[in-house]
């Protein structure tokens, strides 16, 4: 069967789930991402050391104009705010990542990041699952992967909780902050998903 993923897809209109908006990140978010973005305890086990404000800045701008999923490499970096209430205001928590790792495969990628003070709460789940629903049923696209370190043991459980399953371990296969270090793989397939949610 050939693949029937619909592609380009531009993303036009924030995702909103039952506590959260998955949007496009803007210059007022900065403050917000940097907030966990800078925290050595939030990048142990992502590519990229603590960034500065200005390192975030940059970064923000490039997201912002990142809308359109169509080739491999094509990515989203979405905000996960959390609505303004009569006690607070809306606030940036997270972001979620998602990328077209092979157009002709119909495979994408997921990743996330989330600020500690919000964790435990099922936010990142709330996010990933609507981003996986996206990947299938809008995208269509046949499977999503997850690459991330074995030692990120909250990664680990939230792929669990979404129902992918683990696939591989890379032992000692990337050069990493200094040192050699492993890489997991989960994922879950369109049919898979579908039929669990």
């Amino acid at each position: 069967m050939q693949p029937d993923h619909v592609l380009p897809y531009v993303f036009a209109e924030p995702i909103r789930t039952e506590r959260l908006v998955l949007r496009l990140m803007t210059e007022a978010d900065v403050d917000d991402i940097h907030s966990y973005q800078s925290r050595e305890d939030v990048c142990r086990y992502l590519l990229f050391e603590p960034r500065t404000r200005e390192e975030v800045a940059e970064k923000v701008a490039a997201h912002a104009r990142a809308t359109t999923l169509e080739k491999d490499g094509d990515y989203l970096q979405l905000a996960l705010e959390l609505p303004a209430t009569p006690d607070a205001s809306a606030r940036v928590i997270g972001d979620s990542y998602f990328t077209i790792s092979s157009a002709e495969n119909s495979k994408g990628e997921i990743g996330w990041t989330l600020h500690p003070d919000f964790a435990g709460h099922g936010y990142a789940a709330e996010a990933a699952s609507a981003v996986l629903d996206l990947a299938f049923r809008v995208l269509r696209l046949h499977r999503v992967m997850a690459e991330l370190d074995p030692r990120n043991d909250a990664s680990i459980a939230l792929c669990k909780r979404l129902g992918m399953r683990g696939e591989a371990f890379f032992v000692k296969d990337l050069w990493f902050k200094g040192e050699w270090a492993d890489t997991g793989m989960y994922a879950v397939l369109r049919d898979e998903w579908n039929k669990a949610h």
